[in-house]
C-alpha cells in the first residue's frame, strides 16, 4: 500500500506503525524522537518525519459527533534534490472539494490546499514557513472539513520536532 505526497511515496506501513496505540512496528523506522518518529526509505530516497494527533475534535454544526476516521498524521518529508522539508497532513477522510486545512501554530496562522484526503502547502517557500512555526511551537492544531461537512480540528504535540526533523534531513543528505 503506497500512498503518494506530492512527488513521492510513503510507505503503508509506515502510516501503521505511527497511528496511536498500534502494536505495528516498520522495518523502516529508524529514530523515535518524543512524539515524532523519523522514516527512511531507499528506493527511492525519502526521508520523514510524522506525528499522530494527542487531540481529535469532530464537529457537525457546532456539535461534536462520533465519526470514523482513518489515520491522521502529520508529516515533514525529505527527499534529495526535489524536497527539502515538504509538509504534509492526512486527515483520514476526504477533504472537502476546494476547501483548505488551516495550520495554526501559537496564533500564527498557514493555508494547506487539499486533494482527496491529502493537505499541502502550496510552496516551498510555504514549508520553509510553516517548519520554521512548527519549529518554535509547543503544538499545531490543523482545521479542516470533510466532503460530508464535518469539521475537524487535530492538535499534534511539537515535543521532539525539531529533532526527529534534523534526523531526517541528515539521513537523506548524506
Amino acid at each position: 500500500m503506497t500512498f503518494w505526497i506530492r512527488t513521492g511515496a510513503v510507505a503503508g506501513i509506515a502510516l501503521l506503525a505511527c497511528a496511536p496505540l498500534s502494536a505495528q512496528e516498520s522495518t523502516n523506522r529508524v529514530a523515535a524522537k518524543t512524539d515524532w518518529s523519523v522514516f527512511v526509505e531507499d528506493n527511492p530516497k525519502e526521508c520523514w518525519g510524522v506525528s499522530s494527533p494527542k487531540k481529535v475534535e469532530n464537529s457537525r454544526d457546532g456539535r461534536a459527533v462520533s465519526v470514523q476516521r482513518g489515520d491522521i498524521l502529520l508529516f515533514v518529508t525529505y527527499r534529495p534534490g526535489s524536497a527539502e522539508g515538504e509538509v504534509s497532513f492526512t486527515g483520514g477522510y476526504p477533504f472537502a472539494g476546494g476547501s483548505t486545512v488551516t495550520v495554526d501554530v501559537g496564533g500564527t496562522q498557514f493555508e494547506m490546499f487539499t486533494d482527496g484526503e491529502w493537505a499541502w502547502a502550496a510552496s516551498a517557500a510555504d514549508d520553509s514557513k510553516i517548519v520554521t512555526a512548527l519549529k518554535r511551537g509547543a503544538d499545531a492544531t490543523l482545521t479542516a472539513r470533510s466532503s460530508r461537512g464535518t469539521q475537524t480540528k487535530d492538535t499534534f504535540s511539537l515535543m521532539g520536532f525539531t529533532a526527529a526533523l534534523e534526523e531526517a534531513e541528515k539521513r537523506c543528505t548524506n
